[in-house]
């Protein structure tokens, strides 16, 4: 644990979810964080070292893909149970409790996946105010094994029709289990259950909050750069804004950005950076107009891969080119590289699966930098979730239209353009991304929307337009919701706006003769939406 990380935390009570593999880990965290209490996630190899570290004063069990069955399955450490800390069992996890504790877990014969409904059979801190006794709800099931004989000290809370023990609980040592997800949207009061474990079963503060956070951090950032000063990768997101409105607060004009602009972005986006970090916050900024670079650089580059590697390699470059001349600039090198990197970033790096990260990622920027530069790495933002940074960006007073704007990949519209990147082909996507998300908020829906955007597909059609025929490409919208960025579903647009959305495409933008929809939506697991 890192010092900055360990101010910001110390003087928090903390939660410790130990990660048995489940695709929605996260969402334990979230639902975590969203009661006020600080937690992490630690793979449950690494858990002993984790709950030594944290000094936790709850520990929360996840599912998982495993059997307890098969041999070398996941176990929680032993020190865990031994501890006398409140613990929460989350499907794998309950059985792992129920194993480990003497109980006895069997493959079920009837498995259970998707919706179900739980009878309450007893009362307990664990349902106060929110589940009745003698009452059925809905909850989430994902499982093939069960609990089919308690350990000494538990009883039965709570059954359901493939799962007689739904629920266990030996409340003198306060470790509680659940057969189902209670970390979903889909188990609707699963959040308010995590709440009473955390507080009124654990006993916990609500003292993460991000006013709190923003206290804690400026102090720490204050106590670790000293009079040194920090060099700060703007991309135009809401993360590293995030990370440099912080660090400012912190350290003043010790404080030097840099905004590669690699001619990829969206319509007007550089201008916006520049226009807020510049001329509002007074903030030292080094814009460095690259995209002549870029541009060249991928020429006849088709592969999506191939155009990541060579954008984050080029951004390297530059901004280490930059580097060097404001290391020169008569007020001594920068001796810390701000990052804006997010706990879901961290998770992935240690992560039980091994991940999917090292291809997913590369389009982060700015992988490497420290390396090349030997700066020190400062990552303010290392403890938060996606929602949690918006909610610091606003309390530091970023502009809502920083604040709420929709996801961008690193790559930018480099990769929202198969095949190969033309100055041609970037003006016209960019034409039509600037028109759809005008109508998005002209309707109001731009803040339902987790993340919206136009794609140049590489077909051409044959097209009639007024009296003559045109040859040109295909245009396709996306949009999707989501809660947590881990899964999505694509908005239900009427059939009106898309119509007036594909009109003034087909209108205003020369070079499309056509637009589609795309439905699709995305599965659990995956990380990013492009």
């Amino acid at each position: 644990m890192d010092e900055l990380h360990q101010d910001i935390v110390e003087h928090h009570d903390k939660v410790l979810i130990i990660d048995f593999g489940s695709q929605v880990t996260q969402l334990i965290a979230r639902r975590v964080r969203e009661a006020g209490v600080y937690c992490e996630i630690a793979p449950f190899q690494r858990a002993a070292e984790a709950f030594s570290a944290l000094k936790p004063k709850a520990v929360i069990l996840s599912g998982g893909p495993c059997s307890v069955l098969d041999e070398g399955s996941p176990r929680a450490p032993d020190a865990i149970f031994q501890s006398g800390v409140p613990i929460l069992g989350i499907c794998y996890g309950e059985q792992v409790i129920a194993e480990q504790l003497g109980g006895k877990v069997a493959a079920g014969d009837n498995r259970e996946f998707g919706r179900a409904e739980v009878e309450i059979l007893s009362d307990s801190p664990f349902f106060e105010g929110v589940w009745q006794k003698g009452a059925r709800y809905p909850v989430w099931m994902s499982h093939g094994d069960a609990v089919i004989e308690l350990p000494r000290g538990f009883r039965r809370l709570a059954t359901s029709e493939h799962a007689p023990i739904s629920v266990i609980a030996d409340e003198e040592r306060r470790i509680y289990a659940v057969q189902f997800h209670l970390e979903v949207v889909h188990t609707p009061d699963g959040a308010k259950l995590l709440s009473n474990f955390v507080h009124k079963v654990a006993g916990l503060k609500s003292d993460w909050t991000m006013r709190a956070f923003r206290a804690e951090a400026i102090a720490s950032i204050r106590a670790e750069v000293g009079k040194e000063r920090v060099l700060c990768g703007l991309s135009g997101g809401v993360d590293s804004a995030v990370a440099a409105l912080l660090i400012h607060e912190a350290v003043g004009d010790q404080l030097a950005c840099v905004f590669v602009d690699h001619g990829l972005l969206r319509e007007g986006e550089a201008e916006d950076v520049v226009r807020l970090f510049r001329g509002h916050y007074n903030i030292p900024l080094h814009h460095v107009d690259a995209s002549g670079l870029f541009l060249r650089s991928l020429e006849g580059v088709e592969e999506p891969e191939g155009k990541r590697k060579i954008i984050g390699r080029l951004f390297v470059d530059v901004f280490d080119a930059e580097a060097e001349k404001i290391a020169a600039d008569g007020r001594g090198a920068p001796a810390f590289l701000a990052q804006g990197t997010l706990y879901p970033d961290v998770i992935e790096s240690v992560s039980f699966h091994g991940g999917p990260s090292v291809t997913i990622k590369s389009h982060h920027n700015v992988g490497g930098l420290p390396e090349r530069m030997n700066l020190k790495l400062i990552e303010p933002l290392r403890e938060l979730f996606k929602d949690e940074v918006r909610k610091l960006g606003r309390e530091l007073g970023l502009p809502e239209a920083f604040v709420g704007r929709h996801p961008f990949p690193g790559p930018g519209l480099a990769i929202r353009l198969p095949g190969a990147v033309t100055p041609e082909k970037l003006a016209i996507l960019r034409k039509a991304d600037w028109i759809y998300l005008d109508e998005i908020r002209k309707a109001g829906l731009y803040d339902k929307i987790w993340q919206a955007f136009a794609v140049l597909l590489p077909v051409k059609t044959v097209g009639v337009m007024g009296d003559g025929r045109t040859y040109d490409f295909v245009c396709a919208l996306r949009a999707v919701t989501s809660t947590d960025g881990m899964t999505a579903d694509f908005y239900p647009f009427d059939m009106s706006f898309l119509g007036r959305a594909a009109t003034r495409i087909i209108n205003e933008v020369r070079g499309i003769n056509r637009v589609v929809y795309d439905v699709t939506s995305k599965p659990p697991g995956t990380i990013e939406w492009e």
